[in-house]
């Protein structure tokens, strides 16, 4: 059977579908993977004006895509929710050119909005998680046989949907199993007015530079009314458990990535809670790491709760260069409405730890906020605000506006509170130049002094209250923030968030590597911890009943 799987996110750093696709090469071997991105994120006018999306893809492109799309037996298609409308519209010529092709929606949008994605022009969507139920579908189709009971999946014939239920979440043993992620192994981009080539080496640089991303473990265990995972632990409560293959594999995926592409001297672990891994893992993986890799990485979605000094220690001995912690708000009303049981004090405390190794061993941390929350009063965005200001330095900033994503707790509230999304949703499309976000953007360049401060307080109103724009100063303002975290970068060689041929010409002339090996300090090897019971509350690692 001829399968062509397709990824509609934001290029090369799909890390879900990369596994996805390899796994379906590994079961079909005429399978192919095919990436169609805009590349409009990472757009210089996108970061000077704080705007997002992904722009509009034209009636002609969507032809194109879809004429190469057209002569596969089965079409995969995964995409997050910003590209569910452009996914729709592929799915729909497709299907006008060709009545007969089998399709297959999955990815993120599906399993958030299944209710919204099998009213496409689709045969199933996926809804959980992939890989195995994939595996049975396929096997059944090829057969000729009935699929319709395949678990994971919603399934329609003709106006009726089929609902099934979940298949258990993947062990760690079914997670070893799993072929590592495809990654430089014959996938095809589409390039409007050409359509799908084969993607060359300059497409990696292009949309990863000298970073490659991926994820070690999969679950989450918060609950926080705006996330996404909420949706996950709905359909299956194990989700809060952390899952993940050995420190062997995943250090192994890497090296394997790092043989094609030597040019690869970042490395960026997108999980949702990589410090909830309890220490004796983390310990393992980071002597792998320092012994076999050697090159440094930067932790994504951290969570204040589980920073510890250890695990600092341990990982940044590593080579672990930065950390990318949620904040949201230092509001404690707002961090209770969020259902997010990470009070300012433990925020607070989470940042002065993180304090310790910066800038002697990490570049500025990046901590995310979340503003222009309807439900915030003044007072709210001002504890935001003072929390920001009180946090120990160096430290750059990710600001968001509200993101209400379907289906989750926080968008529920929200319709009981009569609020509406669509205007939530306009205002996350390009961030409101108001005095409160000017203010974070100031924060992250520089603290002013005191007086000034307070001074500026006083203009700073809720998202919710007619106040006046600043354009002219947001734009100046934002200007010196990214130049600001530009240079913090370059001081460590650290490429990871400029993607492009600067930082291959970097790797070319022997300069990372110098810079990493002779200018950049290491930090000695800790001594273990003497505790050996973690007074932490963690969640359960896989189907073991083992706490850390």
């Amino acid at each position: 059977m001829r399968i062509k799987m397709v990824s509609l996110e934001d290029g090369t750093i799909s890390c879900g579908f990369r596994k996805i696709a390899a796994f379906t090469a590994r079961i079909n071997p005429d399978t192919e993977s095919y990436y169609i991105t805009t590349k409009r994120y990472a757009s210089l006018r996108n970061v000077l004006f704080g705007s997002h999306g992904i722009g509009v893809v034209d009636a002609d492109a969507i032809d194109e895509i879809a004429q190469g799309l057209k002569d596969a037996d089965l079409i995969g298609f995964s995409s997050m929710t910003g590209y569910a409308d452009i996914t729709r519209r592929v799915i729909h010529r497709v299907r006008e050119l060709r009545p007969d092709v089998l399709m297959v929606w999955g990815g993120i949008h599906p399993i958030i909005e299944p209710e919204n994605a099998i009213t496409a022009d689709v045969d199933a969507i996926c809804t959980g998680e992939g890989e195995f139920a994939f595996e049975q579908f396929l096997s059944l189709a090829k057969e000729g046989r009935d699929y319709t009971k395949v678990e994971n999946f919603w399934f329609k014939r003709g106006e009726d949907v089929i609902r099934n239920g979940f298949l258990p979440l993947m062990t760690t043993a079914q997670m070893e199993s799993l072929p590592f992620p495809q990654y430089g192994e014959k996938e095809k981009i589409y390039r409007e007015g050409k359509g799908f080539e084969p993607m060359a080496f300059a497409d990696y640089v292009v949309h990863g530079g000298q970073d490659y991303s991926t994820l070690w473990s999969i679950g989450c265990p918060f609950r926080c009314s705006y996330c996404g995972n909420t949706k996950f632990i709905e359909n299956d409560p194990n989700y809060t458990k952390i899952r993940h293959p050995s420190a062997r594999y995943i250090v192994d995926e890497v090296k394997s990535v790092r043989q094609r592409f030597p040019h690869i001297s970042h490395v960026s672990f997108h999980d949702d809670s990589f410090m909830a891994i309890p220490y004796k893992q983390l310990e393992e993986f980071a002597e792998l790491w320092h012994e076999e890799v050697r090159v440094p990485f930067t932790v994504y979605g951290v969570i204040p709760n589980y920073v510890r000094r250890d695990k600092i220690e341990i990982l940044t001995w590593a080579g672990m260069n930065r950390i990318r912690m949620g904040v949201q708000s230092g509001s404690e009303a707002i961090l209770e409405f969020y259902q997010r049981p990470t009070p300012p004090e433990k925020i607070r405390e989470a940042t002065e730890i993180i304090a310790e190794f910066t800038p002697k061993y990490h570049v500025a941390p990046s901590y995310d906020i979340i503003m222009d929350n309807p439900v915030e009063t003044r007072q709210d965005v001002i504890d935001t605000l003072e929390l920001v200001y009180a946090m120990p330095r160096p430290y750059t900033l990710i600001i968001f506006s509200l993101k209400v994503i379907p289906n989750t707790g926080l968008a529920k509230e929200m319709l009981k509170r009569g609020i509406d999304l669509e205007q939530i949703d306009a205002s996350y499309l390009q961030i409101p130049p108001r005095m409160a976000n000017i203010l974070l953007y100031l924060l992250g360049t520089w603290c002013p002094p005191r007086w000034l401060f307070d001074q500026l307080l006083k203009r700073v109103e809720a998202s919710t209250t007619p106040q006046p724009l600043y354009p002219r100063i947001g734009l100046l303002f934002r200007f010196l923030f990214f130049g600001k975290k530009v240079i913090n970068h370059l001081k460590f060689m650290d490429f990871s968030l400029m993607p492009g041929w600067i930082s291959y010409y970097a790797y070319r002339i022997g300069l990372i590597d110098f810079w990493q090996r002779r200018v950049i300090k290491r930090m000695p090897r800790p001594e273990p911890p003497k505790r050996t019971v973690s007074p932490d509350v963690v969640p359960v690692i896989a189907t073991d009943a083992v706490r850390l």
